[in-house]
């Protein structure tokens, strides 16, 4: 078995509304052997990884999955399981996944994961596991669980970043991780917050500097009255015995600009402990300084835009003798604790043995090696930090109004937005200025300690910092997804359009770019998760409008949460045959995803005149808003006896109803986009779009004036119409039998003599599509000249244009009027003389820039043509 590529799913997908991977796989050989018929491989799988004796598989039974091994399975689904025991046996609690046949020996495993790099790994070793079984090779599981477990530690995220995300996303907030790092954008938009653990947007970088050197960090305090620990830099053993004289013993030795405890010696009694300690911090550290050693209670103090929101008890690890033990063996029992990670993923930190933990044992007479009698307490180190080892008690209510004023002041003293106090005193309870000051102040404290106390209250320190980091933050973001076949970027460009009229700076990605508030920032076909990404994270844009398409769902997924909006235009047959998406029902499938990744308070819009898009509505679990030609349809009818919204066409109208309550929008021929109600397709997009309005609560005024005022030359690639020395030339992105239909039956509508059609479509098409392309424009035009695309797309040159041509001649079309002229821009060229006043040229193109460049050469000014109906 081999893993032939793996794609990486960070949203909902079409597998799964979790974040999943897929592997696809090729068996080699064994897409039809069971694992019963494989030598000793269930007996020896089961060995190795006992694990999965607690799979209830998909018969959901206990011992299921072995079950399914003794009657026979086959390997891509052992993989499957293989994959998820492994995360289950790192601690990554995932139970998703499920495997299948491509064709032949090549499978596809799609399973859940938590965090990319360990998950891809566990399917690697998923593999190298059933590779090593058939062939009866060693495979040393501990070492790779080990390096396993290692890659999960370097990405997994401390408790104090999970709890922040947590509470952003209870109060709605979405979450976006920015690269591997633990940084994250909290919302959308403009509104949205950056933070990384506990520091955000508003920190600033100036106040973390400071708090980084504790040495300044203490003048300052001193400047501002606070009470500190006396302290000074030292340079030298004579300076620190120098200093030590000067202050008194017993005092602290630590690193300028250390963190979470780490290079703190402290009640350091006299001129040797002094010696020895300097000479275990020169290793490591330049800056060391020296201080004052506070005799009292280790406390953190949590400040929060102003407030104090907890305060906690740090007590240093510590071991009870059992008069058999040694000291080493005591550590490793503690450490065994569930509670206890490596870092900071859970409450608790294991205790480390290191240089720092044997020079103080030997300061207290003891070695690794000690016994420690029975009953007899043994205090590991003098500080407190969970990161080395200690643990909190809640003391939230106990401290006095003296010590919060102190600590609000300390903080503003530093400038720190969020900041954790650190201070020594006998009784938080009682004034600091009494018998205690403050040690430290740092920037991004852990909260792990006030979520998750020893003992005591849990305090919800990560829902207070998002309540003030969004206290000003609007209570909608609105933001819509448009997917479909055809009309999905007319409807998305009108929506923004109507957003930006009721006053929101849009983002918009569709087909021919991505836009901020109407202005173009990069040109392509945007409509993939890592487009809709670049408008989300976008610090201008207050809406969002997605034009998301059938090629980046199923390869990208969605790359936002839910939207409020959701609208399928309409899903009739195209790219089938393309990523595994062989027939209609399958497409559909891909497609109702955006109606699937909409908020339960939000809307889905649904075409009520189209079959596929009706077929998706039972795995819709959002309100509908239904639209139609016609208002007698079953499915709009429906929706409004349950009380949902219904947008059709009633007396050349567009109505909007809910209930039995309805209300006359808007004239047909007053939008712009129909031209005066010719384009009749585009009556669709309209009640499309006015349907996702209506969603996000836009006053109808509003939308009313959006689609009187957004015209189809607003509108580029689609229906664009020139006027060139009496010559109609319209450029349309039609790119399949249905949006060739629909154009054509506008252009009936216009006054005009011959039509003259230059045809192309994209390569990624089956051959019955462009042939059905081809009879269409036979059936309709007067004059063909049949392009290529540049990008072939996968096909040979002349391939689609004789696929083009054997349809249009298929209609019996006259061969005489039919030219083959590969080149879009000489096809184009040689359609333009060939046209005569009043004729019609429309050209169905791939770049329209190069189009609009030759009709300005023609004349001094392209104009918009001014329509005759018939």
């Amino acid at each position: 078995m081999k893993i032939l590529s793996s794609r990486v799913y960070q949203g909902k997908n079409i597998y799964t509304l979790k974040k999943c991977i897929r592997l696809d796989l090729d068996l080699e050989g064994y897409c039809e052997i069971p694992s019963k018929e494989i030598d000793d491989f269930n007996q020896n799988l089961v060995i190795m990884l006992p694990e999965l004796t607690k799979h209830r598989c998909g018969i959901d039974e206990d011992r299921g999955f072995i079950k399914r091994l003794t009657e026979g399975t086959y390997l891509a689904h052992v993989s499957e399981h293989i994959i998820i025991a492994l995360h289950n046996m790192i601690g990554v609690e995932i139970s998703y996944g499920k495997a299948r046949e491509i064709s032949g020996d090549n499978y596809y495993v799609i399973y859940q994961y938590e965090y990319k790099n360990a998950g891809l790994e566990a399917g690697n070793m998923a593999v190298d596991i059933i590779n090593s079984l058939i062939n009866k090779e060693q495979f040393d599981l501990a070492l790779r669980l080990t390096k396993l477990k290692e890659l999960l530690a370097s990405e997994q995220l401390g408790l104090s970043t999970l709890v922040i995300c947590d509470e952003a996303k209870k109060r709605g907030i979405p979450i976006l991780r920015i690269g591997e790092e633990s940084i994250f954008q909290l919302g959308y938009g403009k509104y949205s917050k950056t933070i990384q653990a506990t520091m955000g947007s508003d920190t600033k970088e100036i106040a973390v500097s400071i708090a980084q050197d504790k040495l300044l960090t203490k003048e300052l305090l001193s400047l501002h009255c606070i009470p500190v620990a006396r302290g000074m830099k030292i340079k030298s053993k004579t300076a620190a015995m120098l200093g030590a004289k000067d202050i008194g013993y017993p005092v602290v030795l630590k690193p300028q600009f250390g963190n979470q405890g780490k290079g703190v010696i402290a009640n350091i009694k006299d001129e040797i402990e002094l010696m020895q300690a300097f000479d275990l911090l020169c290793k490591d550290y330049k800056d060391i300084m020296i201080e004052k050693h506070i005799v009292g209670s280790d406390y953190r103090v949590c400040f929060v835009y102003g407030d104090i929101v907890a305060v906690s008890e740090r007590i240093p690890p510590y071991i009870i003798g059992d008069g058999e033990s040694s000291i080493e063996n005591l550590i490793a029992n503690i450490n065994e604790d569930i509670r206890r990670g490596e870092g900071h993923e859970k409450e608790l930190t294991k205790i480390k043995i290191d240089d720092t933990l044997i020079a103080y044992l030997g300061q207290r007479n003891y070695s690794l090696e000690s016994l420690l009698p029975k009953e007899e307490k043994l205090t590991l180190k003098d500080n407190a930090n969970l990161s080395t080892g200690g643990f909190a008690i809640d003391h939230t209510d106990l401290i006095c109004e003296e010590n919060i004023a102190i600590c609000k002041r300390a903080a503003s003293a530093i400038g720190l937005d969020i900041c954790g106090i650190d201070l020594l005193c006998h009784d938080i309870s009682k004034p600091l200025s009494e018998d205690g000051a403050i040690i430290e102040i740092n920037a991004a404290p852990g909260i792990r300690m006030h979520h998750n106390p020893y003992s005591g209250i849990k305090r919800n320190v990560a829902g207070h910092i998002i309540d003030k980091l969004f206290k000003e933050r609007p209570q909608k973001f609105p933001l819509v997804a448009i997917t479909g076949t055809n009309g999905k970027t007319t409807t998305t460009r009108l929506i923004a359009h109507i957003l930006s009229l009721a006053g929101y700076t849009v983002g918009m990605t569709t087909t021919s770019g991505i836009y901020i508030d109407g202005k173009c920032i990069y040109k392509g076909d945007t409509t993939g998760p890592k487009s809709a990404l670049s408008i989300l994270m976008n610090k201008e844009i207050d809406a969002a409008v997605l034009e998301t398409a059938r090629g980046g769902i199923i390869r990208g997924g969605l790359a936002y949460d839910v939207a409020d909006v959701g609208v399928i235009t309409n899903i009739t047959q195209d790219h089938l045959g393309i990523d595994e998406v062989e027939t209609m029902a399958d497409l559909a499938k891909v497609k109702a995803l955006v109606g699937e990744a909409v908020k339960e308070d939000g809307y889905v819009v649904i075409n009520g005149d189209d079959k596929m898009s009706i077929s998706i509505i039972p795995r819709l679990k959002s309100p509908l808003i239904i639209f139609s030609h016609n208002k007698d349809n079953e499915v709009l009818q429906t929706n409004l006896k349950k009380g949902g919204y219904g947008i059709y066409v009633d007396e050349g109208h567009i109505i909007i109803q809910k209930d039995s309550n309805s209300k006359k929008l808007i004239e047909i021929n007053s939008i712009g986009i129909t031209v005066k109600g010719i384009l009749k397709y585009n009556i669709e997009n309209a009640m499309a779009s006015c349907a996702a309005a209506v969603g996000l609560g836009i006053d109808y005024n509003t939308i009313r004036q959006g689609l009187m005022s957004f015209y189809c030359n607003q509108n580029p690639g689609r229906f664009n119409m020139y006027f060139v020395n009496d010559k109609m030339v319209i450029l349309d992105y039609g790119h399949n039998k249905e949006g060739y239909k629909c154009v054509l039956d506008g252009l009936k509508h216009i006054e005009h003599k011959k039509l003259i059609g230059v045809i192309g479509v994209p390569g990624d098409r089956p051959d019955s599509d462009i042939l059905e392309v081809g009879k269409c424009a036979g059936e309709n035009f007067d004059y063909i000249f049949i392009k290529e695309d540049r990008d072939k797309r996968g096909r040979s040159i002349g391939e689609i244009s004789d696929l083009l041509e054997k349809g249009v001649l298929s209609s019996k079309f006259n061969t005489m009027n039919m030219s083959k002229i590969s080149s879009e821009t000489e096809a184009f060229i040689a359609a333009l003389d060939l046209a005569e006043p009043e004729d019609i040229v429309i050209v169905f193109f791939e770049k329209s820039e190069p189009l609009i460049d030759i009709m300005r050469s023609r004349i001094d000014e392209i104009k918009h043509t001014p329509l005759t109906a018939k």
